[in-house]
């Protein structure tokens, strides 16, 4: 018995000597994430590729089809949630990135009065629930006369508006929405960077001469340059997964696919007609959309080139 004590002992030190060595101890901290990461994320991957190969009409009835999920996808429903998709991101981004940018230049100005309590509010609606938010908009661009958005448009004598009828009103309102709610998110990633740039750069330009315009165009931008791509790449995922405004705003299906996006149309498909394999076909497309175009931007701001 001893012996065995004394054995077992040895083993334990030896096995605490190889965890807590210097080659060993990087991968224990690292383990969390890759578990995370091929749990979570890689495993999901490869089963909606299978997926989308096969027909699921429940857990046992699963039938491989080939490529006929794929050939599928050639249809006007997909046409116009991919459409509805590119042009939500498109406008979003397109607002998302010069507003707070500016907004969050102006009120990192030392000289802006309640410039913590501006920061404050600005920030208050991403803590809000997106189907919350949504309801309230909802209700805000109704059809009723007494409706907010219709009520605002009458104080310059245009009639009451069917905003979430039409493709372009529809389009507005999911736009608004999304405006709204993560402005104030990314006038802090701005302000963060803001913050990191030296004010040396500014005090040259001063001596120099330079305006406030040239400063902002010549330092602040070419020095916010990293989180701007870093804003850019979230705003494309986020646009591209969009769905709880378009539900919130519809709940199932809206009139024409005006508010019918890729993720919304997996949802339907998937969940309303019992057809996951054609949904995990739609999602391996998104996925590929979202890379593709991430890719493309990147390389537009020259990510990829080495210096």
């Amino acid at each position: 018995m001893g012996f065995n004590r004394v054995s077992i002992k040895v083993k334990i030190k030896k096995i605490y000597s190889v965890i807590n060595s210097v080659e060993v101890v990087p991968y224990i901290f690292v383990l969390p994430f890759i578990i995370t990461f091929l749990v979570f994320f890689l495993y999901p991957i490869i089963s909606s590729v299978i997926m989308s190969f096969q027909n699921i009409a429940g857990f046992r009835d699963v039938t491989f089809v080939g490529w006929k999920n794929y050939r599928n996808l050639l249809n006007p429903h997909y046409y116009s949630a991919l459409k509805v998709s590119f042009l939500y991101t498109f406008l979003t981004i397109a607002i998302l990135i010069p507003f707070p940018l500016i907004l969050a230049a102006l009120l990192n100005n030392k000289l802006l009065r309640g410039r913590n309590i501006f920061r404050s509010s600005l920030f208050m609606p991403a803590l809000t629930s997106v189907i919350v938010a949504g309801m309230f908009f909802r209700f805000a661009f109704g059809t009723q006369p007494t409706a907010l958005f219709n009520q605002i448009i009458g104080f310059f004598g245009l009639g009451p508006i069917t905003w979430l009828q039409g493709r372009s009103t529809g389009m507005l309102a999911l736009v608004v929405l999304c405006v709204w709610r993560w402005t104030g998110v990314n006038i802090v990633y701005f302000l963060a960077g803001l913050q990191g740039i030296p004010q040396e750069l500014y005090e040259s330009a001063d001596i120099d001469g330079a305006n406030s315009l040239q400063k902002f165009f010549n330092i602040t931008i070419p020095s916010l340059k990293p989180v701007i791509i870093f804003v850019t790449t979230i705003s494309v995922f986020g646009g591209f997964s969009m769905f709880a405004e378009s539900f919130a705003y519809w709940t199932s299906r809206s009139p024409g696919d005006i508010g019918l996006t890729l993720v919304a149309y997996i949802y339907q498909t998937g969940f309303n007609n019992n057809n996951f394999g054609f949904a995990s076909a739609i999602g391996i497309t998104l996925l590929i959309i979202i890379m593709m175009v991430n890719v493309l931007q990147l390389n537009l701001f020259g990510f990829f080139k080495k210096d």
